[in-house]
């Protein structure tokens, strides 16, 4: 029976990108009035780490776990493994592409893979050692080759030229890099720092992360939003270890060359890889806009977390049954690492339909939109 539901659904799939391209009506979602709203896309793959998990390390021998209160007490579902209070940047830009909430790998089946999958896993990396310190995660080499069983099995039921073409008309979300540097470069049992200087590192990470990416592209992805590191010297992890609470240069500069070069990187794809459209999200650039305006956008605490212990209430992160703060969207951040949902949904919302300051070439409605060739 579960292999009978699991076939349907993946036929229905491919119904949708026969839908989503004109032939027929398109498929719906809903939106904030509670009417229905046009999915702009067929679904959405999500790689990345615990900036947008939903779930995936849940059932995994890991300790970067939030499956568990207060993590998701806004949430209307309670703890689900996503690290916030609430949502999470890919699920407000999954909805405002008309898509339901997309479920994580681990618990992808029937129904709940007709618009895509989330392979995230927290304290995962580019590179397949890092975030060994939390013992289980899925690195992004193991995300792409569980897309891959995902997509064999689609094609098993379905068809290639169907799947193919919904595959191609989909939105493929990545995030990766923040660990590769908080969980490995930075980490005094990793002898990283002693091998690469910091140009050197980002070299070697955008490196993988060509190849990484070529893979996702020759498995059929088109079209591809990668998203920038943040300013990771101002997390309340990095602010706590400074006597005076202030953020750290030093970390901020430290990344500045990985994030050059994934811009370098995606203006060589979208010359050379055919049919492809990949954009970027300046995501440094929209925290530093939200530290600055904070009280602009009703932000009155900038700079520990909201859930948490010691200074900064980021030297320990949310516990378990945790008692948190009560004026959570007025916090930037939710726990050491983390932002809350009000930062999450700004960010999301920013990314959709912002300028090229932050999103570029073109945003995510623009890339939505775009009508690209198919073999």
């Amino acid at each position: 029976m579960a292999i009978f539901t699991r076939a349907c659904s993946l036929l229905v799939f491919a119904m949708v990108l026969r839908a989503g391209s004109g032939q027929n009506v398109d498929p719906i979602g809903p939106d904030d009035g509670g009417r229905r709203r046009r999915e702009m896309v067929p679904a959405m793959f999500i790689f990345g780490d615990s900036l947008i998990d939903n779930g995936n390390n849940n059932n995994l021998a890991s300790l970067a776990k939030a499956n568990y209160f207060p993590y998701g007490i806004d949430f209307n579902g309670g703890p689900t493994g996503r690290f916030s209070n609430g949502c999470t940047m890919v699920d407000e830009i999954a909805e405002l592409l008309g898509l339901p909430l997309i479920p994580p790998y681990s618990e992808a089946y029937g129904d709940a893979v007709l618009h895509g999958i989330n392979y995230a896993s927290a304290a995962a990396g580019i590179l397949d050692i890092t975030g060994r310190n939390f013992v289980g995660r899925i690195p992004f080499n193991q995300q792409i080759w569980n897309f891959q069983n995902t997509l064999d099995e689609m094609r098993d039921n379905v068809g290639a030229r169907d799947v193919g073409r919904a595959i191609g008309k989909s939105i493929f979300f990545v995030g990766m890099g923040s660990n590769d540097y908080l969980n490995n470069y930075l980490m005094f049992n990793y002898p990283t720092r002693l091998q690469y200087n910091a140009q050197q590192y980002a070299d070697l990470l955008v490196q993988q992360y060509t190849q990484q990416l070529k893979t996702l592209y020759n498995l059929g992805a088109r079209k591809f939003i990668l998203g920038g590191l943040g300013e990771m010297g101002c997390i309340p992890s990095i602010l706590a270890r400074s006597p005076a609470g202030l953020c750290s240069e030093e970390i901020n500069k430290l990344v500045l060359p990985f994030n050059e070069n994934i811009k370098s990187m995606m203006n060589k794809f979208n010359a050379n890889l055919t049919g492809a459209r990949f954009i970027y999200i300046d995501i440094a650039r929209m925290f530093r806009d939200i530290l600055a305006n904070s009280q602009a956008y009703g932000f009155s605490i900038v700079d520990r977390g909201c859930c948490g212990i010691g200074r900064n209430r980021g030297q320990v992160t949310c516990l378990p049954l945790e008692t948190p703060c009560l004026n959570r969207e007025q916090y930037i951040f939710w726990d050491a690492f983390h932002p809350t949902e009000a930062v999450n949904i700004l960010m999301g919302r920013k990314a959709f339909n912002g300028n090229t300051s932050i999103v570029y070439p073109m945003n995510i409605e623009q890339l939505a939109n775009l009508e690209l060739e198919f073999d």
